[in-house]
């Protein structure tokens, strides 16, 4: 019978080891479904019946509960783990090399303002941290997912478009291959410089994760407001028409006179009701770092701008066939292309040397991360 059944997806998977992991019988079922008979224990922490059915498509089974990340259901998993799982080691391997280095890095690498050129090109391997980060994104609607940020030890790099070519691969990454010498991976990072780069590097890939949420947020609320303004505006029109047919010292005129103050409060106070609801409150919780160690071709690169000029170390990744990109110095944000300074050969965004708002130089945020060195402004 189980032959029948279509792939089970990543969540269903997950849930049905934790399950049969913690002593449950479980049973899939179509569509996208298990049965399952769960143990006391494991009933309190999960909050369901000893005989429970579980939806995860789409289109659930009869009588089963959904089971989703929108859910609360990464709570209750969360407290059956503990924190097994918080962290876990593996190996990916690919056999593929790097065929035209020099093709690879004109095609991929994007400095606008400086050149490069390939000084060496060899094998080498790399230890990535992969952080799962879960959001909850609350304003008149909510909002649930998994952020992924990814770190090479090795160059600094933050390689989101590699991290998206390998994500098939994370589920069957081997945990029983034989590593290389630790010799020849990078060491650990100290804790302060990870939360440094992570300080960075999340908010701006949080914003494009809700990019959309954030769009429909601000159609409701502008439709709300206009709303509101034509409500109050209506009213604010006809008594104003009232008071203007009254004498001034007219009771009716006063009245009128009145009212029109009072619709003006009620309007800001009903727009300060609307930003209360459509305020935007994110919270953000670890839960999991992946390490994952992998085969490289490492480019070592001669950057130079103007007189100044540095080597760089890029790696591209054998599995996903993609050169990274070199991290931004100064937000280690995703945007491209990347843009050199004069002083130190700092590679940021454009924003890394946009001008000072205060006196209009342009300057290095990755040389001067306290201001401008011109007149102070932060």
């Amino acid at each position: 019978m189980s032959s029948m059944l279509a792939e089970p997806g990543p969540l269903q998977r997950f849930v049905a080891e934790l399950l049969t992991a913690e002593g449950a019988l479980i049973e899939p079922i179509e569509p996208e479904g298990l049965d399952a008979v769960v143990p006391p224990s494991l009933q309190q922490a999960l909050g369901v019946p000893e005989l429970c059915r579980l939806g995860f498509g789409t289109a659930l089974p009869e009588a089963a509960a959904r089971v989703g990340i929108e859910s609360d259901w990464l709570e209750r998993c969360a407290r059956v783990m503990g924190e097994r799982g918080r962290w876990t080691k593996v190996m990916l391997d690919a056999s593929a090399g790097l065929g035209d280095a020099e093709a690879a890095l004109a095609h991929e690498l994007a400095l606008d303002n400086a050149t490069f050129r390939l000084v060496a090109a060899r094998p080498a391997w790399t230890r990535y941290l992969l952080f799962d980060l879960r959001y909850t994104a609350i304003s008149d609607e909510k909002r649930d997912g998994v952020l992924r940020c990814i770190v090479n030890l090795a160059t600094g790099a933050l390689p989101d478009a590699v991290l998206e070519r390998i994500t098939p691969w994370l589920d069957d990454a081997g945990t029983d291959a034989v590593p290389p010498d630790s010799s020849m991976l990078p060491p650990d990072w100290p804790r302060s410089r990870v939360l440094d780069v992570l300080r960075h590097a999340v908010p701006p890939r949080l914003a494009e994760a809700l990019a959309q949420f954030e769009r429909g947020l601000r159609r409701r609320l502008a439709r709300d407001q206009d709303r509101l303004h034509a409500y109050h505006n209506d009213l604010y029109r006809e008594a104003m028409r009232r008071a203007a047919g009254a004498a001034e010292g007219d009771p009716v005129h006063q009245r009128e006179q009145l009212r029109i103050a009072a619709i003006g409060r009620e309007y800001r106070a009903k727009l300060d009701d609307l930003g209360h609801k459509y305020a935007l409150r994110v919270a953000l919780d670890w839960t999991r770092t992946l390490e994952l160690v992998m085969p490289v071709v490492r480019l070592e690169v001669l950057v130079r701008r103007r007189k100044a000029d540095r080597t760089v170390w890029l790696d591209w990744n054998r599995l996903a066939r993609r050169l990274e990109s070199p991290p931004c110095e100064d937000s280690f944000g995703p945007e491209r292309p990347r843009l050199a300074c004069d002083d130190a050969v700092h590679l940021v965004s454009a924003a890394g040397l946009a001008a000072c708002p205060g006196c209009g130089k342009p300057y290095c945020r990755a040389c001067h991360p306290g201001g401008c060195p011109k007149c102070g402004r932060a």
